[in-house]
């Protein structure tokens, strides 16, 4: 995992489940830009719902993660209580 941490100009903190979101974070971030240039410029219908997908699975992915770890959540991304109980039941939150 160091060597990958090098790689992507990550510097390994010696605790690896901090190491593993500092690496993923990014990579989900590339992800969901990824789909974002799908979304604007795409044409395929099938690989433009994927892309809809990605970011949101991405995002969640994202969050999860850091909560784990016990960080900060952006300001656009609403914490778990912040989120009506509805919405909770509703299949992308599971």
């Amino acid at each position: 995992m160091t060597k990958m941490m090098i790689d992507m100009g990550i510097r390994p903190s010696g605790d690896v489940d901090a190491d593993f979101v500092a690496m993923m974070v990014p990579h989900h971030q590339g992800a969901i830009e990824m789909a974002k240039a799908e979304l604007r410029y795409g044409r395929n219908e099938p690989l433009r719902r994927m892309a809809q997908e990605i970011i949101v699975t991405q995002l969640q992915e994202i969050t999860a993660m850091r909560l784990s770890l016990g960080q900060p959540l952006p300001p656009s991304v609403p914490s778990p209580d912040q989120i009506p109980t509805a919405a909770m039941s509703d299949s992308k939150f599971e």
